[in-house]
């Protein structure tokens, strides 16, 4: 089970917009709407978010998960000087519970306690990932409406901040 990223293209944008609606669909099946209305409703919030992301984050990594060479998620990262900020992380429910996310999120906290960086994420409150960041060693810094701020630091790291404070 190879798990790779690569960038996104163009002729990602049907995955995409099939993975964001997966994340969505337990809401849809709540409203009263036809096939026709959810989509329009769906492919208008794919194209806010998508837009919002590759604008305010324009220096952000936008990469396809790719297990056995095939699309299975979308995991948008923000390198930046002081962080590494995690954009989004969805996996495809299928693809869900198999360590896809354990792994890349591993691989993002080595590179992270190699760049001695926080790792911060925006988590609804309600998503079932918030165990999966605790299990990692994230910590909820901020509640902001109806998500947690999250962040994970490497303990030495955490500990020499606590010391400057």
């Amino acid at each position: 089970m190879p798990i790779t990223l690569r960038d996104t293209v163009a002729e990602d944008e049907s995955f995409l917009f099939e993975l964001y609606a997966s994340t969505r669909a337990e809401e849809m099946a709540l409203v009263p709407w036809n096939d026709e209305q959810r989509k329009a409703f769906l492919t208008m919030q794919f194209s806010a978010q998508d837009s919002y992301y590759r604008e305010r984050f324009s220096d952000a990594g936008f990469s396809v998960i790719l297990r056995d060479d095939l699309p299975v998620g979308r995991f948008y990262v923000l390198r930046d000087k002081d962080e590494i900020r995690i954009l989004d992380i969805t996996i495809l429910p299928a693809s869900r519970s198999n360590g896809i996310g354990t792994a890349l999120l591993s691989e993002l906290l080595t590179e992270a306690m190699e760049s001695r960086k926080p790792v911060r994420i925006h988590v609804e409150t309600f998503n079932p990932s918030v165990r999966l960041f605790e299990r990692l060693g994230f910590k909820s810094i901020a509640e902001e409406g109806f998500n947690f701020l999250m962040e994970w630091r490497a303990e030495k790291e955490a500990r020499a901040g606590e010391k400057r404070c």
